[in-house]
């Protein structure tokens, strides 16, 4: 596993999976089979810078008819997700490490100095810029009326969402040893759900950032701190009344929104985004496996293990298919029934691993180097 980890107490990044002397082995080779799926590609753009090599996860964010992108080196652009039309592009002159969140009026980003930044949705102009305490690694996300944001030192903030006053701080303590990385925090309603490093997720009132309930997803188990760590780096994703939650070296689980009940739980370790369709859920797993299970009960239907060391990022549905991508920057569709490959293209040559996004459909593909792709299926 490439992905980075750090100590809390020195702040100091560790590249390994259980250590550094670790030989780095090869992706598994790309299993031959007949392609029944044509994908057709709708239109590309140039985003700009694409990811950095801090393991940044800049993903797209869709609202209406438009999807919004952002690069590394602050390029904002908002773009026609039917026709990849240009309606507006800013600079914003300085790294960015978390986004895009985007509600209505506003469109999200964070920086690693723990700026959270609002754009006008219309014209990307700046309407406010608040201070977090430490880098924001994940979308910021809004209801309208809050804006909120996770820090990577286990907060939360809660921001006014016209003027960007402070309203609300959240702590959390954070373990020794975590992944580099934190969940995009889920906003429905007046309700936050967040995950955290400790391998808690929470229910937060929005309003005022007081805890509603809280439910460990994993415990930290293992005599060293690389076995103990037990991240949420995927976010909460909330179907109906049931939030589904996966952590690093734990489980993946469904709790009932309101009370914060465990409805089921599975082991599997992954640090990806979950996603939906039907009465499935799918998980990209830290083994490189990817996982259908059943939203009802977490029964496993199918399992796919031939990208094994293809380091996976997180699966999205789009139409009758579930596709995932990889460090090589693949893009492997699945059937939803089955788990076997139905169509495969390269996408970018630096890798993929941003989360991807859907609408009906279309699905849309960042790549590390900046390209964002829309596709579709004949």
């Amino acid at each position: 596993m490439r992905k980075q980890l750090f100590t809390a107490a020195l702040i100091a990044a560790l590249t390994a999976c259980s250590s550094t002397d670790e030989i780095e082995l090869e992706p598994a080779e790309l299993v031959d089979f007949k392609q029944s799926v044509e994908l057709d590609e709708l239109w590309s753009r140039d985003i700009g810078s694409g990811q950095d090599q801090s393991y940044s996860r800049l993903s797209p964010a869709i609202d209406g008819d438009t999807i919004y992108a952002a690069g590394a080196e602050g390029e904002v652009v908002a773009l026609d997700r039917n026709t990849g039309k240009l309606l507006w592009e800013v600079d914003l002159e300085q790294p960015l490490s978390g986004g895009v969140g985007a509600y209505e009026d506003l469109v999200l980003v964070g920086t690693y100095k723990g700026q959270v930044m609002a754009l006008d949705s219309s014209n990307g102009s700046v309407k406010w810029t608040a201070q977090a305490s430490s880098e924001i690694l994940s979308a910021p996300q809004s209801n309208g009326s809050i804006v909120v944001a996770q820090s990577l030192d286990g907060r939360l903030f809660g921001y006014d969402a016209d003027t960007g006053e402070q309203k609300w701080r959240f702590d959390n303590k954070l373990p020794v040893l975590t992944l580099r990385g934190t969940a995009t925090p889920v906003l429905w309603g007046s309700t936050i759900y967040a995950g955290f490093a400790s391998g808690k997720v929470v229910a937060i009132n929005a309003e005022d950032g007081v805890l509603r309930w809280e439910q460990r997803v994993a415990q930290a188990q293992g005599k060293t701190e690389l076995e103990r760590v037990i991240d949420i780096d995927g976010s909460p994703l909330l179907v109906g009344d049931i939030l589904y939650v996966s952590s690093y070296q734990g489980r993946v689980i469904a709790i009932n929104r309101s009370s914060g009940r465990i409805l089921w739980a599975e082991d599997s370790s992954s640090h990806q985004n979950i996603s939906a369709s039907g009465d499935y859920i799918f998980v990209a797993g830290d083994d490189d496996h990817v996982r259908a299970l059943r939203a009802g009960n977490g029964q496993k239907v199918w399992e796919n293990e031939q990208m094994f060391r293809r380091d996976l990022a997180a699966t999205q549905t789009f139409g009758s298919y579930v596709a995932v991508t990889d460090l090589e920057g693949y893009l492997h569709v699945l059937s939803i029934d089955d788990g076997n490959f139905v169509a495969r293209e390269k996408i970018d040559g630096d890798g993929v691993r941003a989360a991807m996004v859907s609408a009906g459909d279309i699905l849309y593909v960042y790549g590390n180097s900046g390209e964002l792709v829309a596709l579709t299926t004949k």
